[in-house]
């Protein structure tokens, strides 16, 4: 009879070869995805960086060598991509390896085609091994509901980015260096302890008259409702009772996008106010967090945020 717990050691050091087997399919694609989309380098560059950093802190570490197995291709990037091997280990990614796909397909396939934007997310997904480093559901966000011609603003969930503590660092450095400033303040309330905070409240109510729509990128496209921490976040309306935790979801990102995109609506997303040294504050608390987190993986953070060239 099997020993259970050298099955169960099995069974990890299993999940973790998901990890490297993931992050080399999607370099590849979106290296290949690059050679015939335009003005789209920095986002390869971007994903090297975001995944290598996975990789660093993940529960088995995976170094950039460890990820190729082929030493040509190896070569080949680190000619074309010198700086996410040089700062991977020093610098935080802004966010997840898979908004950098979403990015990527969006410029494909070009922001008025959401369907075929849903379905090559989830044609690479199926690609994948339990869905490591990929995310489960999509946003789409518009100006309007009833304008449908309106630009289209997606984002995706940091479902399945990694583990739990890969989610408690990309949301944090998500809201200090990447999100618009009210959907970060939003987010802060409840970050990061998914506790709302007694002394700022950042929350915002968006227009009612906005689209903004999640669907399932693994279940068919099955519409979802907004989560119950979205509601307490932005103001949308949901019967859903599930809180997720503050950011993971598809939302922040699609309604960030949103608002740093359209003037209009964000003049009318309702806001509450608070005085500058709280809103200090609450980014203190969450920069003190992020810092103690990378200090428990042995991460020497240089304090900055990696810039894609």
């Amino acid at each position: 009879m099997a020993d259970p717990e050298q099955k169960r050691k099995e069974e990890f050091l299993k999940s973790q070869e998901a990890f490297r087997e993931n992050a080399f399919i999607i370099i590849k694609k979106m290296d290949d995805w690059s050679n015939m989309t335009p003005r789209s380098k920095h986002l390869v560059d971007e994903i090297l960086h975001s995944i290598f950093f996975l990789g660093k802190i993940n529960l088995v570490p995976f170094s950039p060598e460890d990820i190729f197995c082929d030493r040509d291709i190896l070569d080949a990037l680190k000619e074309k991509y010198s700086r996410p091997f040089q700062f991977y280990d020093k610098q935080l990614p802004r966010r997840s390896p898979f908004s950098c796909v979403l990015d990527m397909i969006v410029l494909q396939k070009k922001t008025e085609n959401e369907e075929e934007i849903k379905k090559s997310l989830r044609d690479l997904i199926k690609d994948l091994k339990d869905g490591i480093l990929a995310s489960s559901t999509i946003c789409i966000s518009q100006k309007s509901k009833a304008d449908q011609s309106s630009a289209r603003y997606y984002g995706v969930s940091m479902s399945k980015t990694c583990h739990r503590i890969t989610r408690k660092l990309l949301i944090p450095a998500s809201c200090l260096s990447k999100w618009d400033e009210y959907v970060a303040g939003a987010v802060m309330t409840y970050c990061p302890h998914d506790i709302k905070k007694n002394y700022f409240d950042g929350t915002i109510e968006v227009p009612e008259n906005i689209r903004c729509e999640a669907f399932s990128l693994t279940d068919d496209y099955i519409k979802m409702d907004p989560c119950r921490s979205c509601h307490n976040l932005f103001g949308l309306n949901t019967e859903e009772t599930k809180e997720w935790p503050y950011g993971n979801c598809a939302e922040p990102e699609s309604l960030s996008n949103l608002l740093k995109s359209e003037e209009v609506v964000k003049n009318h997303t309702r806001v509450h106010q608070n005085a500058p040294e709280n809103w200090q504050k609450a980014k203190t608390e969450v920069l003190k967090e992020l810092t103690n987190m990378l200090k428990v993986k042995n991460f020497k953070w240089t304090g900055d945020f990696y810039e894609p060239f």
